[in-house]
């Protein structure tokens, strides 16, 4: 092991080198790693997802990284903007540590947009690990390789969003490969966001059905439990129109005409309704024009259920 600032450069003789990448066919030669190396060979989650979130993905993403951290394991991210970074930001948040598997050389911030991510886990007791050597820029074909450095060090993969086609696969395959489990959140049959976590479901991927089946999930796979859970927020009730509106929009982003539609209203009504829910930060107007629940809103629905 070469050490220099905080880097170092594992080979698979080394006492350090993660056990559990020598059960891949063929382990890295050299790990390149920044940070704490001893993180890599903590009990480990990987959460993973769409690049192009919805506010679902993002929040399931969240909740499966700090119910993770919250139970005392690691989570693992590709560092990609969407879920992957949505996690780490909230293992972190929660006191959980966190490590980064990059496509490119460990010590190249790709996507720039990582660069405060990559910083809080370090200073975290994290770290950031690669199979390119120093100064490599990223390369697609590289990150289904990455994808594989994923699967080995975590123990299991929770995908939370992902549509079809899309890179998680790779990761899901290899670690079915390596006997490890794959959980995955399902979603509206018609969200294309959603179909390919709900294949993947189909073809026997442990479902996440809501935090309690999570928390479950973690407890048998890592034999530990969590240590707390959020209490209920006091000001969620809403009148029947509304919750029924939420309710439709977490199945599936819906526009304006569609509430409309659903509600019987006009769609000026529809769209003032949809303002009101919007001010009050439940509710959030997506790039292509849909209507979707915020973060905080599902965040606070699905924390109601869980304390029911």
């Amino acid at each position: 092991m070469k050490a220099c600032d905080r880097h170092f450069e594992l080979h698979p003789d080394d006492e350090l080198y993660p056990a559990q990448l020598r059960d891949l066919s063929d382990p890295p030669r050299t790990l390149f790693c920044i940070g704490n190396p001893e993180v890599l060979s903590t009990p480990s989650l990987a959460v993973i997802g769409s690049r192009r979130a919805t506010p679902y993905g993002l929040t399931v993403a969240e909740m499966a990284a700090t119910v993770a951290a919250e139970s005392g394991v690691t989570v693992v991210s590709g560092g990609a903007i969407g879920c992957d970074q949505a996690a780490g930001n909230a293992a972190l948040e929660a006191g959980g540590k966190h490590v980064l598997v990059f496509g490119c050389g460990a010590d190249v911030i790709y996507p720039k947009r990582c660069a405060p991510l990559v910083r809080r886990a370090l200073d975290a007791g994290g770290a950031v690990v690669a199979i390119a050597p120093w100064g490599t820029d990223p390369r697609p074909y590289a990150f289904p390789k990455r994808n594989r450095i994923i699967a080995a060090l975590a123990r299991a993969v929770c995908i939370t969003e992902a549509a079809i086609p899309s890179g998680t696969f790779s990761t899901a395959e290899a670690a079915l490969s390596l006997g490890h489990e794959v959980l995955a959140a399902p979603g509206a049959i018609l969200s294309p966001e959603s179909r390919g976590t709900n294949r993947l479901i189909a073809d026997g991927a442990c479902a996440l059905v809501d935090e309690e089946s999570l928390e479950v999930a973690i407890s048998r796979i890592f034999g530990v439990l969590r240590f707390c859970r959020a209490a209920p927020a006091a000001d969620n009730v809403l009148c029947e129109r509304d919750a029924q509106v939420m309710a439709a929009l977490t199945a599936s982003p819906l526009r304006a005409e569609e509430v409309a539609s659903m509600l019987g209203i006009s769609q000026l009504d529809a769209l003032t309704l949809l303002s009101e829910l919007s001010g009050t930060g439940r509710v959030e107007r997506l790039l292509d024009g849909r209507f979707a629940p915020t973060k905080l809103a599902l965040r606070q629905a699905s924390t109601i259920m869980h304390n029911r």
